[in-house]
């Protein structure tokens, strides 16, 4: 394997990598350093997050930036303010012993005027965020006509967030004559659109295969029915004591639920969300990089650019809706060498999906049964013993406490001791467990309102009426209505009755077997911007279908 001193690096930068704890590069900084130091031309590098990618670009742009030219040479775009952050950090510490070298970040949520005042004093880089960089090209304050070096830093999650007009009109300000390099998760459709549109026969690096998931990352599932995910979730976090993880949620809803419930039940998390302010999300962020919150409960976009090492799992509450988007969650485990589990909670109408994600992966995902309370309890237990192994203990400030502790337990014999000592933590878990019903579900049991069991006649559902929160006035129909329900409940096999739509609101009869899943999917859901209330009626006659 090569040596960052084989690539010629001046010797300021290797000092700083040195002094990182850098000796040999990533499999991305192999391939992509040499190519940039050389007389290469554009570039599409296929990598996950987390594999150094930063240090791939941002040390042959340091090596070949000149400092004596007071213009912005390099331009780095990446979807949020955090990896904008983050890439800042790292060209910071990259160039410490490069005198001269001068780097701002630009990013949203943030006061735009010490951001001018840098930029009118002059940088060499900016790294930024889409939005605020076309804020501050249309007021000219952004310059970009050196521009020497383009990058774009996860161009697949800025494509997913929507800024594709904004990218599109950034590139388009750039010289014709600059070296763009595109960095991606994925090849998706869009990315090679952008490849051809304004990149000159770009090379393409590819770590491992397009489209796959991180080496060192297992994938593992649990099949549940879908009221009984929430239940599920507890119990993968008690069989593994020292997780430190992310769990993904589909919407802002069901992620603050699901963090309160957690929250409320003693686990030591916290959400993120697009409804937080960027001081919680700041504040949030920090206590979880410093691991004092050993879950942190997210939406997709807020988790968008989160650069957090050593997390031990990644749990997804549910499948996020573009299944590519499962590449990004799973790369935030497994990184710098380390092993990491990839989890997906899914309920048995779910299993094609599964199918469908292992194929883009082209990887086998492992079903493990749900832990029974036993397992649980046992874990826990050893668990806790390992933290008594451990734990240091400071003689000099419990040596005054000890004579009276030992008069107290005097009492107690040394097995009842630790016996008492064990249950004092124990006993929550041995409590709650108790008669722990099995939450597995099989993909082969019968569904419901299809035949009964000797396969001789379809069952005749009974129906119930529902309200929902949506009419006409929101373009809902009776395909949509129907299309709305197959969406949030993962199936088109729920009967639907009479239909009744009202301007503000509407009712409507479906299969009562499926009461309880409806209620729960419809919940929270989102249409047109409208978040959707559902609730159980009592019978009436309805007149439209």
């Amino acid at each position: 394997m090569s040596l960052f001193e084989d690539f010629g690096l001046r010797q300021e930068i290797l000092r700083a990598i040195g002094d990182m704890g850098f000796e040999q590069p990533t499999p991305i900084q192999e391939q992509t350093i040499p190519f940039l130091l050389g007389d290469g031309g554009d570039l599409v590098a296929l990598a996950q997050t987390g594999t150094g990618k930063t240090a791939g670009f941002g040390l042959p742009i340091l090596e070949k930036i000149n400092l004596n030219e007071n213009s912005i040479q390099a331009l780095v775009l990446c979807p949020t303010r955090e990896l904008c952050m983050q890439i800042t950090s790292d060209m910071q510490k990259f160039s410490q012993y490069v005198p001269g070298f001068r780097i701002l970040a630009v990013y949203g949520g943030a006061s735009i005027q010490p951001q001018i005042q840098a930029l009118k004093k002059g940088v060499h880089m900016v790294v930024a965020t889409p939005g605020r960089a076309m804020d501050l090209l249309n007021r000219r304050l952004l310059k970009v006509q050196s521009v020497k070096w383009l990058v774009m830093d996860e161009a697949d999650e800025m494509l997913s967030m929507g800024f594709k007009d904004d990218l599109d009109a950034i590139l388009a300000d750039t010289p014709k004559t600059k070296q763009t390099l595109l960095f991606s998760a994925t090849m998706a459709g869009e990315i090679k659109e952008i490849s051809r549109k304004y990149m000159t026969n770009p090379v393409e690096i590819s770590v491992g295969k397009k489209n796959a998931g991180a080496e060192n990352v297992s994938h593992e599932y649990y099949m549940v029915q879908a009221k009984d995910r929430y239940n599920a979730l507890k119990r993968i976090v008690d069989i593994y004591p020292n997780i430190y993880g992310i769990i993904f949620c589909r919407t802002r809803i069901e992620t603050q639920d699901v963090a309160d419930k957690l929250m409320g039940e003693g686990y030591n998390a916290d959400v993120l969300h697009g409804d937080l302010s960027q001081a919680q999300r700041d504040f949030v962020m920090s206590r979880f990089r410093q691991k004092h919150v050993q879950l942190l409960v997210a939406t997709d976009v807020a988790a968008r650019g989160l650069d957090v090492n050593d997390l031990t799992h990644i749990i997804n509450y549910n499948l996020p809706d573009e299944l590519e988007l499962y590449i990004h969650r799973s790369g935030r485990t497994g990184r710098a060498g380390k092993m990491g589990i990839s989890i997906a909670i899914i309920h048995t109408r779910e299993h094609s999906r599964l199918e469908q994600l292992e194929r883009i992966l082209k990887k086998k995902f492992t079903r493990k049964p749900v832990p029974n309370g036993r397992e649980i309890c046992e874990k826990q237990l050893f668990n806790l013993i390992d933290k008594v192994e451990q734990v240091e203990v400071n003689d000099a400030e419990i040596e005054q406490y000890l004579p009276d502790i030992f008069k107290r337990l005097s009492w107690t014999d040394h097995d009842d001791l630790i016996k008492r000592f064990v249950s004092v933590e124990f006993n929550r878990f041995l409590s709650f467990y108790e008669n722990a019903r099995d939450l597995n579900a099989d993909i082969h049991e019968p569904k419901r309102g299809s035949v009964r069991d000797d396969g001789t006649k379809k069952r005749k559902p009974s129906w119930t009426l529902f309200y929902i929160n949506l009419g006409t006035k929101f373009n809902l129909n009776p395909a949509s209505l129907i299309g709305l329900i197959n969406d949030v409940t993962g199936t088109k096999e729920i009967r639907i009755g009479k239909i009744d739509l009202q301007k503000n609101f509407s009712f409507f009869e479906a299969d009562s077997a499926y009461e309880k899943d409806i209620l729960e999917s419809l919940n929270g859901a989102q249409w047109g911007g409208v978040r959707v209330v559902a609730e159980k009626k009592m019978p009436k006659p309805l007149t439209k279908r």
